[in-house]
Order: structure tokens, then C-alpha cells, then sequence
């Protein structure tokens, strides 16, 4: 097992899922984990992550020098290189010149014969994104790599297994970042690679027989991928013990609720308990008004609580909550000292008060393709494990600003063109694809009249986890078809625009 300190960089996840690609097991801990349960874990490796703090600032997020005296290897990236720096008596400071982006970052002699490095080209591009730097290395440390104003890019002490690198190997436009992990917990920690997806359900599934034990499991199922895996992952373990409840709260794509009842309900092949809630009357009252995006997923998040405690009480005693988090979600809900991106309406979302024993999350610790990975494990059928994600709070956070029924009308013809496009015209490799409402309204010309309507935004990226994300270069003619049709055939629409950003520095989602 590998350990990942968490020291609040937004990048920290994406560690754990390049070594799990390396079928070793990884977990993200705070970096205030105490030495003595360090060494009750008992890990093969350790990887400090980065962070937004300076080292040498009196409020620096820090860990103990111990870590280093362990003899468990380590691996500092970015914050957390110049903590190992700082902590050993090296010299970080304000780099004169930031470094953010695509860098080319060059081996010296001792890099190219570095473990870590090994198969690493001399000359590769790395992903930067700091304002400080390391000025001196630490006694005994050599550096390993550098770029034109980044003197210590790299460092390492092989004889203590101590290793750190300024640029991030765990970010996808680092071109021989995964060479770089691998070699660390293979070459470096002797990890054997025995973590597969098989073990984990047979785990979970165990686990999850203990855990219940006779008594009544409520399933929060939207059917989408992560909601579903965690579903058949429950009725494998406990059986008719486990009631699945999927809340049509108004805010699904076209048509989807009848699409869920028609796979989970009682015609599809599941021998699940199914029941489906109609609140989009509901949640639209509660949304009535609210524009902030956080408020809008604290209160979808509550509501969905609020309905699943009402139905638990409906079929009786019910101890436990059953949701198909997943690690980004995690992630971006804020871990240890970690900025928060947005909650997640089954994460950060939670209200303070919930009417259940305890919330059961079988895939918390798992990325989107894990998910995957256990849904095909678990013998799912393909067209419902590689369906396209689609967030908790629905089409609420694809609408900017308030929330009404008109709009959510809007959304749903839009996206559902756009899909339509996307399909016919046999686009592959988008990790995920749909229309958001902007709040912004626009003249136009439409016929001989003008018109004033708002503009719909669409969204493609290419991901394999999630974490990262890179804008879909779609065919211009597939863009403009989808245009022409929204604009014709949705009522309230003049202008089409297309989201060519990236994540980072922008989410997937528009709020």
C-alpha cells in the first residue's frame, strides 16, 4: 500500500489514481496523521502532495521531520519537494520567476541514472505550477533535473530512498509522469502490483455482509454508473434487505426517469425492490429563487435526505444509507486542509442531520474508471456501466441561476439534440458531453423579428478519471447541426456557444 499526505494541493487525487493504475493499492490521508499510525499502516511508500501554502510562513501546513526517519521511501511533489527541502535543512524560497503550465524540464547526469527516471527521456515536458522554489538542496541530496529558472526540479537522496520533484508527475500533460510513478513504487518501494478490481468486489461485498448483518439497507439510486455499481454491489451482498429509491426530483435529461424505472424498476432485469418519487414539485419550490450554486446543491442535498428518510419510515426500520459516492466527489467536497471546489449533494451536501444509523459508501475510495471496472467485475451489462455521467443535482447545476420549470424544460430539449448529434455522428473517446443554460439573454434576429432569449452552452471533454480534463475538439459540423437544430426547435433559445476550456483551471460542470 501506498500513503498519500494530503497538504491541500487540488491535484492530490490524481496521485492515488496513478498508482491504483499501477494495481497498487493507495490511500489519500490528511498530512496531520500521526507518526505512530504511519507506522501502524505500515505503507511501502509515502507521497507528499502539493499544496497552496509557502513552507516557511509561520501558518505553513507542515508534517513531522520523523516522516523522513522511518525508512519507508518517500516521494515529495511540488509543496510537498519543499517541505522535504525545508524540513531537511535545504533552502526554499521565492522563485524569481513562477512556472505554470507545459515546461520543459531537463535530466542532468545524475537524473539520468536516478531510479526514478529511469526510461525518462532527457528532455520531456512537465506540468509546473508554483511561486516558490527550491534555491538549495538539502546535505546529502543530489539534484536530479531542471529547467532554465528552475535550478532543483528534482532531487533525491537514493541511500535514504528520499525523492521530490517540482513539477506534478501525476497530471496527465506530464508526459512521462506515469513512467515516473511507476518506477517510484516499483523501483523504489518494491511494491508487488497484486490490487485488482476482482479482490475489491469480493472485499466489499464481504464487508459490506458484516456490516449490515440482518438489517435494512436504503439505496439512493439515480441510475447512472456510480448509483447502480453500488446497488448490485448490495443486493449481492444482503438481497431483498436492500430497497433502492430513485427520486425523480425534476431535474433529469429528457425522458431519463422513465429510462431508470424501465432498467430498475419492475420489468427490468434486476431483482432489486424499486421505488420511484415523484418531488419535482418539490424541489422546484425549495430552488424557487436561489441563485448561488453551493446553496443550490446544499438544499438538492437535503431535500434528496429528507425524501429517502421519509420512505425509510414508509418500509420500516432502515439503519442504513446507501450512496454511490465516488473519490472525486470526495475530493472536491474538501479533504483534510484541501480548498473546496463545490460540494457534492452526497457529500458536502449533507445536511447536519440525517434519520439513519450510518451512510453506507461502497465506492468512495474508487475513480470513475474503477467504477467501471467493478460494474463489468460485478457482470453489468456495457451500456449501463459506460453510460455518461450525470451529476446528482441534475440539470440544477446545469442552469446558471435560478432554477424554474420553463428552464429546466429548455436544458432538457437542448441536451437531448445535442446527444442526439453527438451519437448519430458516431463521435468516440468523450469522457462526457451536454447543453447548460447560461443565465446570460442575448438579442437575435429570428424571422423578421427580433428576439431576446438566453444562450445555451455546450460542453465536451476527454478524461479518463475526472480529476483532469481536456476540451473535445468535435467536428465543426456536428457543432453546427446541433446549433441549427437547438435554436429552430427549442423555444427561448437564439445563441449557441461551445466551452473550450480545460479542467483545470475549469470544473466539467458549470457550477
Amino acid at each position: 500500500m501506498i500513503l498519500v499526505l494530503d497538504f491541500g494541493g487540488q491535484y492530490n487525487q490524481l496521485i492515488a489514481r496513478r498508482v491504483r493504475e499501477n494495481h497498487v493499492y493507495c490511500e489519500v490521508h490528511p498530512q496531520s496523521l500521526s507518526i505512530e499510525k504511519i507506522r501502524e499502516m505500515a505503507p511501502k511508500g509515502i507521497i507528499l502532495t502539493g499544496g497552496p501554502n509557502s513552507v516557511y510562513t509561520e501558518d505553513a501546513v507542515t508534517c513531522s521531520p520523523e516522516l523522513f526517519e522511518l525508512g519507508i521511501p518517500v516521494l515529495g511533489i511540488c509543496y510537498g519537494s519543499q517541505l522535504m527541502a525545508h524540513l531537511l535543512g535545504g533552502k526554499v524560497e521565492t522563485a524569481p520567476t513562477s512556472e505554470y503550465g507545459k515546461t520543459e524540464v531537463t535530466l542532468n547526469a545524475a537524473g539520468k541514472s536516478s531510479k526514478l527516471f529511469a526510461g525518462v527521456r532527457e528532455k520531456s515536458i512537465c506540468w509546473m505550477s508554483h511561486t516558490d522554489y527550491i534555491a538549495e538542496a538539502p546535505e546529502g541530496f543530489t539534484v536530479t533535473a531542471f529547467t532554465p529558472v528552475c535550478p532543483v526540479a528534482a532531487m533525491e537522496n537514493e541511500e535514504r530512498r528520499l525523492y521530490a520533484t517540482q513539477f506534478h508527475p501525476e497530471v496527465m500533460h506530464t508526459e512521462q509522469g506515469k513512467e515516473m510513478l511507476h518506477n517510484f513504487v516499483y523501483s523504489v518501494c518494491a511494491c508487488k502490483g497484486d490490487w485488482k478490481m476482482d479482490s475489491f468486489v469480493k472485499t466489499t461485498i464481504a464487508e459490506l455482509k458484516a456490516k449490515i448483518g440482518t438489517g435494512k439497507a436504503l439505496c439512493a439510486l439515480s441510475g447512472g454508473v456510480d448509483s447502480s455499481v453500488a446497488a448490485v454491489l448490495l443486493s449481492k451482498a444482503i438481497g431483498k434487505q436492500l430497497t433502492c429509491v430513485f427520486v425523480d426530483h425534476g431535474l433529469l435529461r429528457k425522458d431519463e426517469g422513465d429510462q431508470v424505472e424501465s432498467v430498475f424498476g419492475p420489468e427490468g432485469p434486476y431483482d432489486l425492490n424499486f421505488i420511484r418519487v415523484n418531488a419535482k414539485d418539490r424541489f422546484y419550490e425549495k430552488l424557487k429563487g436561489v441563485t448561488e450554486p453551493e446553496k443550490k446543491r446544499k438544499i438538492i442535498g437535503e431535500e434528496f435526505i429528507r425524501v429517502f428518510e421519509e420512505e425509510a419510515k414508509k418500509i420500516g426500520a432502515v439503519d442504513f444509507l446507501v450512496q454511490g459516492t465516488i473519490y472525486p466527489d470526495v475530493i472536491e467536497s474538501g479533504l483534510g486542509k484541501s480548498a473546496v471546489i463545490k460540494s457534492h449533494h452526497n457529500v458536502g451536501g449533507l445536511p447536519d442531520f440525517v434519520d439513519f444509523k450510518e451512510i453506507v459508501e461502497p465506492l468512495r475510495l474508487l475513480f470513475k474508471d474503477e467504477v467501471r471496472a467493478a460494474g463489468r467485475e460485478l457482470g453489468l451489462p456495457e451500456y449501463l456501466v459506460n453510460r455518461q455521467p450525470f451529476p446528482g443535482p441534475g440539470l440544477g447545476i446545469r442552469i446558471i441561476g435560478e432554477v424554474t420549470a420553463e428552464k429546466v424544460k429548455i436544458v432538457q430539449e437542448a441536451d437531448a439534440i445535442y446527444r442526439e448529434e453527438v451519437a448519430k455522428a458516431g463521435v468516440e473517446g468523450l469522457g462526457q458531453y451536454f447543453a447548460a443554460l447560461t443565465n446570460m439573454r442575448s438579442v437575435g434576429v429570428m424571422g423578421d423579428g427580433r428576439t431576446y432569449d438566453y444562450a445555451i452552452a455546450l460542453r465536451a471533454v476527454m478524461t479518463s478519471d475526472f480529476m483532469t480534463a481536456e476540451s473535445a475538439q468535435l467536428p465543426w459540423e456536428v457543432l453546427q447541426k446541433t446549433t441549427s437544430r437547438i435554436v429552430n426547435e427549442v423555444k427561448g433559445v437564439n445563441r449557441v456557444l461551445y466551452d473550450c476550456t480545460g479542467k483545470p483551471p475549469a470544473t466539467i460542470e458549470f457550477e
